[in-house]
Parts: C-alpha cells; structure tokens; sequence
C-alpha cells in the first residue's frame, strides 16, 4: 500500500496524503486533482479501490501496429498530443514480436474502463465488434472496416494512386508496377482497386503485395522489375526504400533505369538517396480530426459512421524520372 501511495503521489505531483483522501473518498481534493490520482492507478496497473471503480476513467487507447514505420509514430504524437490536451490520458499498444496481441490489449484496455480508443492501420475487426457491444467510443484512423459503422479518417487512397500513376506517366513511363501490403489489408486493397481502374485496355500493369517492411520491399519489387516495370508505386515509405535497394541489386539506377513513388512522407525521405518522390499524408490534419470524432462520442455524440477523406500530396524528389529509352510500350497483356 505504502508503494502504491508513494508511486501515484510521484507521478502526479501530490502528496501521499494526498493520494490517500482520494482513495479513501474523502473531501478537500480537487475533482482535477482526483481525477488525475485515478488516472495514474489505471496506467501504472494498480486496481481502482471498489467504490470508486464505476468512475471511468479518463484513458484513451491508442492501438498502432507497429512503430518501425516512422508514420506510426507520427501520427500517435499528434493524436497523444490532442488528447493531453483535452485532459485525456493516452495509453499507446502496438503489436510486437513475442509481444501483445491487438485482441489482447483491447482486453487490457476495456478492464481499464478506458473512455474511447482510436485504432490506427488496424488489420482485424474482431477487436471492433466487442469495443461496440460494450459501447465504447472508437475511431478508425487509416483502418477503414466500412460495415460497422464507426467514424472513419482516411488518406483517399484512390486519389494518392492516380496522382502517383499520372506523374509517371508524365515521365513516359507505361511499364508502372504497384507494391503494397498485405491482400487483406484494407487500405491496400483500395490501391489496388485504384490502379487497376487505371490500367489501358488489354494491358497488364503488375501488382505485388509484401509486409510493410523494407525486406518486403526489396522481395516483391523483384517481382515486379522482372516483369518489367520502370515505374514503381509504392504503399509506404519503407516498402519504397526496399525497392529501391531491389533496383540497385539488379544493377538498375534509380531514377535513370527505374523511377520510384513512395506513400506517406515520413520523417527523412528528404535526406535518402535519391531523396524519395512520395505521397504526403496530411498527418495533423487526419489526427485531429480522428480525436474530434473521438471525444464527440465520448461526449454523447451519436458517431456519425462516415468516412473523411483526406487528399494527400505529391511531393516530387529525385527518386522519378524520365522513363528509360526503349522501355515505352505496356507490358504484354
């Protein structure tokens, strides 16, 4: 008991008497004050004594898939930002090897009464349907599952690929592959819809799918440069520098043999070689407006099951290029 006092009174700034009247729900505190006393119990694992367990807490979970790909990060620093500031406390779960599930930490997170979560890049909807049969406010950023009805903030995907394949073929490009995530990966699955719309008739522009690592990247550009292609769009950053490499080991230049196109402008994609054409996400805009949607409900809101659609931005670098002479006809159908 003296531990727990002493580790809540640390992490919130108060005395360990001070601690004690909140727990024992006695006067001469202030509700920001209790509140904040509560909070740090829910974080730091302690069990809420029992007449005060009906008190939600003012937690917010925010489940990302990973951190490697520096767009995740990002876009938790945003939201976790936003909460603070409305006096919510977020409680980052990311999936790692050996680690969590993302069904385990929706467990953790309902046991700690969290007030909403805001899922980011999520590849499962299980975890969805029992945040909504227990009522708890959710927001999925970049994890669209349209038919649950949960508010959705997305990059329009569509918009990114055309914008993408319309730079290329400015270039003179005709053989443009596509790399992107998993097959079951939804907003993947919108690229691929997108980049299929754009092929010419009786052409076949090769799609390749691998996890968002760089080795994925590598993997399944290989596939692609082999059929061909001198143009590759990519579904993030990480898979862009793994084609890159991919090209380099074939003996390929980028941009001169292959031009490349990432997806999300995440944080040195200025500074690589060649400083890598992408697809800017609007970060802070999207995670505002997630958090918005968030505390809407958390306020009584009905959650209005739409979905925004932010336009990215092409940002040019030298990663793309004129297309190579000799390579201008489309790939066989």
């Amino acid at each position: 008991m003296t531990r727990r006092l002493a580790e809540v009174a640390k992490r919130v700034g108060v005395s360990e008497a001070t601690v004690s009247r909140v727990l024992n729900g006695k006067p001469g505190v202030s509700d920001t004050t209790r509140q904040s006393v509560l909070t740090a119990l829910d974080v730091l694992g302690y069990e809420r004594p029992t007449q005060l367990r009906g008190v939600r807490a003012r937690l917010v979970g925010l489940v990302l898939p990973e951190l490697q790909n520096p767009i995740f990060p990002a876009l938790a620093e945003v939201v976790g930002g936003a909460l603070v500031q409305l006096g919510f406390t977020p409680v980052l779960c990311t999936r790692s090897a050996g680690g969590l599930t993302e069904a385990e930490y929706v467990t953790m997170l309902l046991d700690q009464q969290v007030s909403g979560v805001v899922f980011c890049g999520g590849l499962s909807a299980d975890e969805y349907r029992q945040l909504l049969g227990r009522g708890v406010p959710v927001v999925l950023l970049n994890a669209a599952v349209d038919y649950l009805g949960f508010p959705q903030v997305s990059t329009d995907d569509t918009a990114a690929v055309q914008q993408a394949h319309a730079h290329l073929t400015s270039l003179g490009h005709r053989r443009i592959g596509l790399l992107v995530g998993p097959e079951d990966h939804t907003p993947s699955e919108r690229k691929v819809a997108a980049f299929r719309a754009l092929a010419p008739a009786g052409s076949r522009q090769p799609v390749a799918h691998a996890l968002f690592s760089f080795e994925g990247g590598q993997a399944a550009a290989a596939e692609l440069l082999a059929a061909g292609a001198t143009g590759l769009v990519c579904g993030s950053d990480v898979l862009a520098l793994g084609a890159i490499r991919a090209a380099r080991r074939a003996g390929l230049r980028v941009p001169q043999d292959v031009s490349v196109v990432g997806y999300d402008d995440s944080a040195f994609m200025n500074y690589t070689d060649p400083p890598l054409t992408t697809l800017r996400q609007p970060i802070e805009a999207m995670a505002k407006a997630a958090v918005t949607l968030l505390v809407n409900q958390m306020g009584g809101n009905a959650p209005t099951p739409k979905e925004l659609l932010h336009e990215p931005e092409l940002v040019v670098r030298s990663s793309t290029g004129p297309a190579p002479v000799n390579h201008g006809q489309e790939l066989d159908s």
